[in-house]
């Protein structure tokens, strides 16, 4: 399946999970003085934003030295998203990356990694520049849709937990969830499908 710019800049928020990611991020900014939580914020994205756009550039000449084709990085992609989504849809016990109280400014760790660019989402940003380099400018304004939402929901962390509340945001991940678990499962069938036809 070829992606489109909706598609790509869907799984990126799918997998960047602004809304899932809401408490953690609450509690990773919970000791950030008032007057430096806007600075730290932006510092945070940005430094998320860089690893991912250089992922998104450069991983496809990584994969190239590896001898990773298109066909088995989107089969491998597509299994990594499937995990990411039975993870949301049926959370593991006990703490998730990043969650617990931070002593201080949080810096890089854990709000910009692995919160925002974790190897999921690393990998997805690898995969999704690597369906159509020729297309590159449209993966990063994907990219960069994917990062602005996630810039709203740390702004806006204290007010969506307070009139949504714990129980509908862990709804509303659960629901992405299935809606990742769809994308993963054709990714998966779909690289299959040209690693079987290459062979033929």
């Amino acid at each position: 399946m070829e992606n489109s710019f909706l598609h790509a800049a869907l799984i990126l928020v799918l997998v960047t999970d602004p809304l899932g990611n809401i408490p953690l991020f609450i509690t990773a900014l919970e000791r950030v003085p008032a007057v430096r939580k806007a600075s730290v914020i932006f510092r945070e994205v940005a430094v998320a934003f860089g690893i991912l756009l250089l992922a998104m550039v450069g991983g496809r000449g990584a994969l190239s030295v590896l001898g990773i084709g298109d066909a088995s990085l989107k089969a491998a992609g597509g299994v990594i998203l499937l995990l990411i989504a039975i993870n949301m849809i049926f959370p593991a016990a006990g703490a998730r990356m990043g969650e617990g109280p931070t002593d201080g400014e949080p810096l890089i760790v854990p709000i910009a990694v692995p919160l925002i660019a974790g190897p999921s989402a690393i990998a997805t940003a690898m995969l999704v520049a690597a369906d159509d380099p020729s297309r590159m400018p449209e993966w990063i304004g994907a990219l960069a849709i994917s990062m602005a939402l996630t810039l709203a929901s740390l702004f806006l962390s204290s007010t969506f937990k307070r009139l949504l509340g714990v129980q509908l945001l862990s709804a509303i991940e659960r629901l992405m969830g299935l809606v990742l678990t769809a994308v993963s499962v054709d990714m998966i069938m779909s690289g299959a499908g040209a690693y079987f036809s290459a062979l033929l």
